[in-house]
Protein backbone atom coordinates (compact mmCIF):
# COMPACT_ATOMS: atom_id res chain seq x y z
CA UNK A 1 0.00 0.00 0.00
CA UNK A 2 1.50 3.58 -0.67
CA UNK A 3 1.88 6.04 1.28
CA UNK A 4 -0.98 8.13 -0.44
CA UNK A 5 -3.19 5.73 -0.03
CA UNK A 6 -2.45 5.49 4.26
CA UNK A 7 -3.71 9.08 3.93
CA UNK A 8 -6.95 7.88 3.26
CA UNK A 9 -7.88 6.22 5.90
CA UNK A 10 -11.62 5.14 6.12
CA UNK A 11 -14.32 7.20 7.38
CA UNK A 12 -16.82 5.71 9.13
CA UNK A 13 -20.67 6.78 8.02
CA UNK A 14 -21.48 10.73 9.30
CA UNK A 15 -17.68 11.64 9.53
CA UNK A 16 -17.26 13.11 6.17
CA UNK A 17 -19.25 16.45 6.69
CA UNK A 18 -17.67 17.31 10.16
CA UNK A 19 -14.58 16.08 7.83
CA UNK A 20 -15.34 19.09 5.37
CA UNK A 21 -16.09 21.63 7.72
CA UNK A 22 -12.44 21.12 9.64
CA UNK A 23 -10.50 21.15 6.87
CA UNK A 24 -10.56 24.58 5.89
CA UNK A 25 -10.37 25.70 9.71
CA UNK A 26 -7.20 23.01 9.80
CA UNK A 27 -5.62 24.53 6.36
CA UNK A 28 -6.19 28.23 8.11
CA UNK A 29 -4.36 27.09 11.29
CA UNK A 30 -1.18 25.51 9.38
CA UNK A 31 -1.10 28.41 7.33
CA UNK A 32 -1.16 31.13 10.41
CA UNK A 33 1.35 29.27 12.48
CA UNK A 34 3.75 28.85 9.47
CA UNK A 35 3.21 32.97 8.81
CA UNK A 36 4.31 33.36 12.26
CA UNK A 37 7.18 31.46 12.68
CA UNK A 38 7.99 32.67 8.80
CA UNK A 39 8.54 36.17 10.61
CA UNK A 40 11.14 35.08 13.22
CA UNK A 41 13.30 32.38 11.41
CA UNK A 42 13.08 34.32 7.94
CA UNK A 43 12.32 38.22 8.79
CA UNK A 44 14.88 39.01 10.79
CA UNK A 45 17.34 40.48 8.26
CA UNK A 46 14.75 43.45 8.11
CA UNK A 47 15.80 44.10 11.44
CA UNK A 48 19.82 44.39 10.37
CA UNK A 49 19.84 48.14 10.39
CA UNK A 50 18.57 47.92 13.97
CA UNK A 51 20.96 45.68 15.08
CA UNK A 52 23.39 47.56 13.54
CA UNK A 53 22.45 51.15 15.10
CA UNK A 54 21.10 49.41 19.15
CA UNK A 55 24.06 46.85 18.99
CA UNK A 56 26.40 48.49 17.71
CA UNK A 57 27.53 45.40 15.31
CA UNK A 58 29.36 45.46 11.99
CA UNK A 59 27.44 44.24 8.34
CA UNK A 60 28.89 40.99 9.33
CA UNK A 61 28.22 40.75 12.72
CA UNK A 62 24.36 41.27 12.66
CA UNK A 63 24.47 38.77 9.51
CA UNK A 64 25.75 36.18 12.06
CA UNK A 65 22.38 36.62 14.27
CA UNK A 66 20.36 36.84 11.72
CA UNK A 67 21.77 33.47 10.67
CA UNK A 68 21.28 31.78 14.59
CA UNK A 69 17.71 30.89 13.95
CA UNK A 70 18.53 28.90 10.81
CA UNK A 71 20.86 27.16 12.68
CA UNK A 72 18.06 25.92 14.94
CA UNK A 73 16.12 25.04 12.51
CA UNK A 74 18.62 22.49 11.58
CA UNK A 75 19.03 20.84 14.90
CA UNK A 76 15.28 20.80 15.40
CA UNK A 77 13.14 19.51 12.34
CA UNK A 78 13.87 16.20 12.83
CA UNK A 79 12.93 16.13 16.34
CA UNK A 80 9.59 17.92 15.97
CA UNK A 81 9.33 15.49 13.46
CA UNK A 82 9.26 12.57 15.94
CA UNK A 83 7.36 14.56 17.82
CA UNK A 84 5.00 14.93 15.37
CA UNK A 85 4.44 11.35 14.40
CA UNK A 86 4.16 10.10 17.64
CA UNK A 87 1.94 12.70 19.87
CA UNK A 88 0.25 14.28 16.81
CA UNK A 89 0.63 17.65 14.85
CA UNK A 90 -1.51 19.99 17.21
CA UNK A 91 1.05 18.91 20.51
CA UNK A 92 4.17 19.17 17.91
CA UNK A 93 2.75 22.79 17.11
CA UNK A 94 1.09 24.38 19.72
CA UNK A 95 4.41 23.08 21.94
CA UNK A 96 6.67 24.76 19.34
CA UNK A 97 5.21 27.89 18.72
CA UNK A 98 4.58 28.40 22.51
CA UNK A 99 8.26 27.73 23.61
CA UNK A 100 9.54 29.83 20.50
CA UNK A 101 7.25 33.00 22.02
CA UNK A 102 8.75 32.07 25.55
CA UNK A 103 12.57 32.35 24.18
CA UNK A 104 11.58 35.58 22.62
CA UNK A 105 10.09 36.91 25.52
CA UNK A 106 13.22 35.86 27.28
CA UNK A 107 14.94 37.74 24.03
CA UNK A 108 13.67 40.97 24.89
CA UNK A 109 15.00 42.29 28.22
CA UNK A 110 18.33 40.13 26.85
CA UNK A 111 18.29 42.38 23.52
CA UNK A 112 21.30 44.40 24.80
CA UNK A 113 23.49 41.67 25.35
CA UNK A 114 24.98 40.07 21.64
CA UNK A 115 25.75 36.66 22.74
CA UNK A 116 22.65 36.05 24.88
CA UNK A 117 20.40 37.56 22.06
CA UNK A 118 22.31 34.71 20.13
CA UNK A 119 21.45 32.29 21.39
CA UNK A 120 18.30 32.94 22.53
CA UNK A 121 17.58 33.26 18.43
CA UNK A 122 19.20 29.68 18.02
CA UNK A 123 16.74 28.29 20.73
CA UNK A 124 13.70 30.15 18.78
CA UNK A 125 15.10 28.63 15.76
CA UNK A 126 14.67 24.90 17.37
CA UNK A 127 11.16 25.88 18.73
CA UNK A 128 9.86 27.31 15.60
CA UNK A 129 11.08 24.75 13.65
CA UNK A 130 7.68 22.62 14.59
CA UNK A 131 5.99 24.53 12.29
CA UNK A 132 7.91 23.29 9.29
CA UNK A 133 7.86 19.72 10.08
CA UNK A 134 3.95 19.30 11.47
CA UNK A 135 1.92 21.90 9.61
CA UNK A 136 2.31 20.23 6.59
CA UNK A 137 1.36 16.92 8.60
CA UNK A 138 -1.21 18.97 9.51
CA UNK A 139 -2.87 19.74 5.98
CA UNK A 140 -2.07 16.82 4.04
CA UNK A 141 -3.91 14.82 6.44
CA UNK A 142 -7.23 16.47 6.56
CA UNK A 143 -7.43 17.06 2.36
CA UNK A 144 -8.00 14.17 -0.68
CA UNK A 145 -5.20 14.01 -3.10
CA UNK A 146 -7.68 15.96 -5.98
CA UNK A 147 -7.45 18.80 -3.46
CA UNK A 148 -3.81 18.42 -1.35
CA UNK A 149 -1.89 20.32 -3.99
CA UNK A 150 -4.10 23.35 -3.81
CA UNK A 151 -3.53 23.58 -0.20
CA UNK A 152 -0.45 22.81 0.26
CA UNK A 153 0.22 25.79 -2.20
CA UNK A 154 -2.04 27.86 0.40
CA UNK A 155 0.31 26.62 3.65
CA UNK A 156 3.74 27.18 1.33
CA UNK A 157 2.07 30.63 0.39
CA UNK A 158 2.72 31.21 3.94
CA UNK A 159 6.62 31.97 3.52
CA UNK A 160 6.43 35.22 1.28
CA UNK A 161 2.91 36.62 3.46
CA UNK A 162 5.26 36.18 6.51
CA UNK A 163 8.39 37.86 4.85
CA UNK A 164 6.02 40.54 3.76
CA UNK A 165 4.11 41.00 7.58
CA UNK A 166 7.94 40.99 8.67
CA UNK A 167 9.25 43.68 5.71
CA UNK A 168 5.96 45.83 7.04
CA UNK A 169 6.08 46.03 10.70
CA UNK A 170 9.79 44.83 12.08
CA UNK A 171 11.39 48.32 10.73
CA UNK A 172 9.07 50.47 12.25
CA UNK A 173 8.33 48.76 15.64
CA UNK A 174 12.55 48.73 15.65
CA UNK A 175 12.56 52.15 14.94
CA UNK A 176 10.16 53.18 17.77
CA UNK A 177 11.03 51.03 20.50
CA UNK A 178 14.15 49.31 19.42
CA UNK A 179 15.47 45.80 19.05
CA UNK A 180 13.65 44.76 22.14
CA UNK A 181 9.80 45.66 20.82
CA UNK A 182 10.17 43.66 17.49
CA UNK A 183 11.34 40.49 19.15
CA UNK A 184 8.56 41.28 21.52
CA UNK A 185 5.94 41.49 18.30
CA UNK A 186 7.53 38.57 17.42
CA UNK A 187 6.65 36.85 20.94
CA UNK A 188 3.17 37.77 20.70
CA UNK A 189 2.46 36.60 16.97
CA UNK A 190 4.18 33.17 17.54
CA UNK A 191 2.22 32.74 21.10
CA UNK A 192 -1.29 33.98 19.41
CA UNK A 193 -1.01 31.30 16.43
CA UNK A 194 0.50 28.48 19.44
CA UNK A 195 -2.77 29.16 21.36
CA UNK A 196 -5.34 29.28 18.50
CA UNK A 197 -3.64 25.73 17.33
CA UNK A 198 -3.80 24.29 20.84
CA UNK A 199 -7.85 25.33 21.21
CA UNK A 200 -8.84 24.60 17.73
CA UNK A 201 -6.61 22.56 15.85
CA UNK A 202 -8.05 18.64 15.96
CA UNK A 203 -5.48 15.97 14.55
CA UNK A 204 -6.31 14.12 11.42
CA UNK A 205 -7.11 10.34 11.94
CA UNK A 206 -3.79 8.05 11.75
CA UNK A 207 -3.47 4.62 12.13
CA UNK A 208 -3.51 2.71 15.72
CA UNK A 209 -0.06 2.04 17.40
CA UNK A 210 0.15 -1.55 16.07
CA UNK A 211 -0.70 -0.67 12.61
CA UNK A 212 2.20 2.33 13.13
CA UNK A 213 4.51 -0.84 14.30
CA UNK A 214 3.90 -2.91 11.09
CA UNK A 215 4.79 -0.41 9.14
CA UNK A 216 7.98 -0.48 7.05
CA UNK A 217 10.09 2.67 6.82
CA UNK A 218 9.47 4.63 3.45
CA UNK A 219 13.32 4.78 3.71
CA UNK A 220 14.04 0.85 2.37
CA UNK A 221 14.45 2.92 -1.37
CA UNK A 222 15.93 5.46 -2.66
CA UNK A 223 12.24 7.48 -3.60
CA UNK A 224 12.57 9.91 -0.78
CA UNK A 225 16.21 10.36 -1.10
CA UNK A 226 16.03 11.25 -4.72
CA UNK A 227 13.09 13.93 -3.42
CA UNK A 228 15.30 15.17 -1.06
CA UNK A 229 17.84 15.37 -3.25
CA UNK A 230 16.38 17.30 -5.93
CA UNK A 231 14.42 19.80 -3.45
CA UNK A 232 17.43 20.84 -2.23
CA UNK A 233 19.16 21.47 -5.54
CA UNK A 234 16.19 23.72 -6.53
CA UNK A 235 16.45 25.50 -3.36
CA UNK A 236 20.09 27.07 -4.85
CA UNK A 237 18.23 28.93 -7.40
CA UNK A 238 15.93 30.37 -4.98
CA UNK A 239 18.11 31.42 -2.77
CA UNK A 240 20.61 33.13 -5.50
CA UNK A 241 17.33 34.80 -6.96
CA UNK A 242 16.05 36.15 -3.77
CA UNK A 243 19.15 37.07 -2.50
CA UNK A 244 20.78 38.99 -5.17
CA UNK A 245 18.02 40.29 -7.42
CA UNK A 246 17.30 43.52 -5.45
CA UNK A 247 21.32 44.71 -6.14
CA UNK A 248 21.07 42.97 -9.59
CA UNK A 249 18.53 45.45 -10.48
CA UNK A 250 20.12 48.62 -8.53
CA UNK A 251 23.61 47.46 -9.71
CA UNK A 252 23.91 46.46 -12.76
CA UNK A 253 20.62 47.61 -14.48
CA UNK A 254 21.10 51.25 -12.55
CA UNK A 255 17.09 51.24 -11.22
CA UNK A 256 16.44 53.58 -8.26
CA UNK A 257 16.68 51.38 -5.08
CA UNK A 258 12.59 52.03 -4.00
CA UNK A 259 11.40 51.04 -7.67
CA UNK A 260 13.12 47.97 -7.32
CA UNK A 261 11.90 46.79 -4.36
CA UNK A 262 8.30 47.92 -4.70
CA UNK A 263 8.55 45.78 -8.45
CA UNK A 264 10.52 42.82 -6.24
CA UNK A 265 7.67 42.61 -3.55
CA UNK A 266 5.01 42.49 -6.01
CA UNK A 267 7.08 39.71 -7.78
CA UNK A 268 7.22 38.13 -4.54
CA UNK A 269 3.62 38.37 -4.06
CA UNK A 270 2.89 36.82 -7.36
CA UNK A 271 5.50 34.08 -6.01
CA UNK A 272 2.63 33.17 -3.94
CA UNK A 273 0.42 33.23 -6.47
CA UNK A 274 2.70 30.82 -8.87
CA UNK A 275 2.68 28.04 -5.69
CA UNK A 276 -0.98 27.83 -6.03
CA UNK A 277 -1.27 27.51 -9.73
CA UNK A 278 1.26 24.78 -9.45
CA UNK A 279 -0.61 23.05 -6.54
CA UNK A 280 -3.50 23.01 -8.68
CA UNK A 281 -1.67 21.80 -11.50
CA UNK A 282 -0.62 18.86 -9.70
CA UNK A 283 -4.03 17.87 -8.61
CA UNK A 284 -5.40 18.10 -11.95
CA UNK A 285 -2.41 15.79 -12.89
CA UNK A 286 -3.14 13.54 -10.55
CA UNK A 287 0.90 13.92 -9.99
CA UNK A 288 3.16 16.04 -8.13
CA UNK A 289 6.50 15.24 -9.67
CA UNK A 290 5.54 15.31 -13.27
CA UNK A 291 4.84 19.34 -12.58
CA UNK A 292 7.87 19.75 -10.38
CA UNK A 293 10.18 18.54 -13.17
CA UNK A 294 8.28 20.60 -15.88
CA UNK A 295 8.85 23.74 -13.19
CA UNK A 296 12.41 22.78 -12.82
CA UNK A 297 13.22 22.69 -16.45
CA UNK A 298 11.43 25.79 -17.34
CA UNK A 299 13.72 27.35 -13.90
CA UNK A 300 17.11 26.16 -15.98
CA UNK A 301 15.93 27.82 -19.43
CA UNK A 302 14.79 30.85 -17.40
CA UNK A 303 17.97 31.48 -15.82
CA UNK A 304 19.76 30.82 -18.95
CA UNK A 305 18.02 33.87 -20.05
CA UNK A 306 18.78 35.81 -17.01
CA UNK A 307 22.71 35.28 -17.48
CA UNK A 308 22.42 36.43 -21.07
CA UNK A 309 20.60 39.65 -20.45
CA UNK A 310 23.04 39.97 -17.58
CA UNK A 311 26.02 39.66 -20.25
CA UNK A 312 24.14 42.02 -22.71
CA UNK A 313 23.04 44.26 -20.72
CA UNK A 314 19.38 43.88 -22.20
CA UNK A 315 16.14 44.22 -20.56
CA UNK A 316 15.83 40.30 -20.74
CA UNK A 317 17.74 40.21 -17.74
CA UNK A 318 15.58 42.05 -15.61
CA UNK A 319 12.16 40.35 -17.32
CA UNK A 320 13.68 36.89 -16.42
CA UNK A 321 14.66 37.85 -13.07
CA UNK A 322 11.55 38.67 -12.73
CA UNK A 323 9.72 35.45 -13.59
CA UNK A 324 12.35 33.75 -11.82
CA UNK A 325 11.13 35.30 -8.30
CA UNK A 326 7.93 33.33 -8.97
CA UNK A 327 9.45 29.75 -11.32
CA UNK A 328 11.73 29.26 -8.54
CA UNK A 329 9.66 28.64 -5.35
CA UNK A 330 7.08 27.04 -7.58
CA UNK A 331 7.89 23.59 -6.29
CA UNK A 332 7.95 24.46 -2.99
CA UNK A 333 4.58 22.91 -1.85
CA UNK A 334 4.96 20.04 -4.47
CA UNK A 335 8.05 18.53 -3.43
CA UNK A 336 6.79 18.93 0.39
CA UNK A 337 3.39 17.39 -0.96
CA UNK A 338 5.08 14.68 -2.38
CA UNK A 339 7.13 13.60 0.57
CA UNK A 340 4.31 13.40 2.82
CA UNK A 341 2.17 11.38 0.67
CA UNK A 342 5.08 9.00 -0.03
CA UNK A 343 6.06 8.68 3.84
CA UNK A 344 2.05 7.80 4.81
CA UNK A 345 0.73 9.23 8.15
CA UNK A 346 3.57 7.15 9.97
CA UNK A 347 6.58 8.61 9.21
CA UNK A 348 5.49 11.73 7.31
CA UNK A 349 6.73 14.35 10.05
CA UNK A 350 10.21 12.51 10.60
CA UNK A 351 10.21 12.46 6.80
CA UNK A 352 9.22 16.49 6.35
CA UNK A 353 12.09 16.85 9.09
CA UNK A 354 15.04 15.83 7.05
CA UNK A 355 13.42 17.11 3.79
CA UNK A 356 13.86 20.32 6.01
CA UNK A 357 16.98 20.03 7.17
CA UNK A 358 18.41 18.76 3.45
CA UNK A 359 17.37 21.89 1.96
CA UNK A 360 18.36 24.20 4.95
CA UNK A 361 22.08 22.25 4.82
CA UNK A 362 22.32 22.89 1.21
CA UNK A 363 21.30 26.72 1.16
CA UNK A 364 23.34 27.36 4.43
CA UNK A 365 26.41 28.67 2.48
CA UNK A 366 24.67 29.82 -1.00
CA UNK A 367 24.48 33.68 0.46
CA UNK A 368 28.26 34.00 0.69
CA UNK A 369 29.30 31.88 -1.94
CA UNK A 370 27.56 33.69 -4.91
CA UNK A 371 28.45 36.83 -3.77
CA UNK A 372 31.97 36.04 -4.00
CA UNK A 373 31.51 34.41 -7.31
CA UNK A 374 29.78 37.65 -8.33
CA UNK A 375 32.61 39.62 -7.17
CA UNK A 376 35.00 37.82 -8.71
CA UNK A 377 32.97 36.77 -12.10
CA UNK A 378 30.37 38.77 -12.52
CA UNK A 379 26.35 38.11 -12.21
CA UNK A 380 26.53 36.44 -15.60
CA UNK A 381 28.89 33.85 -14.99
CA UNK A 382 26.95 33.36 -11.56
CA UNK A 383 23.74 32.76 -12.96
CA UNK A 384 24.79 30.54 -15.50
CA UNK A 385 26.49 28.28 -12.92
CA UNK A 386 23.44 28.34 -10.97
CA UNK A 387 21.33 27.11 -14.28
CA UNK A 388 23.10 23.19 -13.25
CA UNK A 389 21.07 22.93 -10.00
CA UNK A 390 17.85 22.86 -11.75
CA UNK A 391 19.00 20.51 -14.54
CA UNK A 392 20.12 18.20 -12.04
CA UNK A 393 17.44 18.71 -10.06
CA UNK A 394 15.03 17.57 -13.18
CA UNK A 395 17.19 14.62 -13.48
CA UNK A 396 17.24 13.25 -10.25
CA UNK A 397 12.94 13.42 -9.87
CA UNK A 398 11.80 10.72 -9.31
CA UNK A 399 9.09 10.09 -12.30
CA UNK A 400 7.61 6.35 -11.02
CA UNK A 401 4.27 6.11 -8.61
CA UNK A 402 6.70 6.05 -5.88
CA UNK A 403 4.56 3.08 -4.36
CA UNK A 404 5.86 1.43 -1.06
CA UNK A 405 5.01 -1.96 0.97
CA UNK A 406 3.08 -0.62 3.45
CA UNK A 407 0.66 -2.53 6.27
CA UNK A 408 -3.18 -1.48 5.23
CA UNK A 409 -4.73 0.72 8.01
CA UNK A 410 -8.34 -0.25 9.51
CA UNK A 411 -10.92 2.15 9.82
CA UNK A 412 -11.11 4.74 12.37
CA UNK A 413 -13.37 3.61 15.30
Amino acid sequence: MSGLDMWEIPIVPGMEENRNHRRWLMLALGTGGQTASTVVLYGLPYLIPAFRRDLGLSLAGAGVLVACPIFGILAGLVGWGVVADRYGERFALSAGLLSAAVVLAAAVPAAGDVRWLGALLVLAGVAGSSVNSASGRLVIGWFPPDRRGVAMGVRQASQPLGTGLAAVCLPPIAEQVGVAGALGFCAVLCGGSGLAIAVAAVDPPRPSRAEAARTRSPYRGWYLWRLHAAAGLLCVPQFVVTGFALVFLIEARGWAPATAGTVLAVANLAGAGVRLLAGWWSDRAGSRVVPMRRLALATAADLGLLALGAWWGSWAGATALLLASGLTVSTNGLHNTAVAEYAGPVWAGRALGVHGVWQHAMVVLVPPLAGAAITGHGYGWTFAAVVAFPLLAAALIPMGSGRAVRAPVPAVR
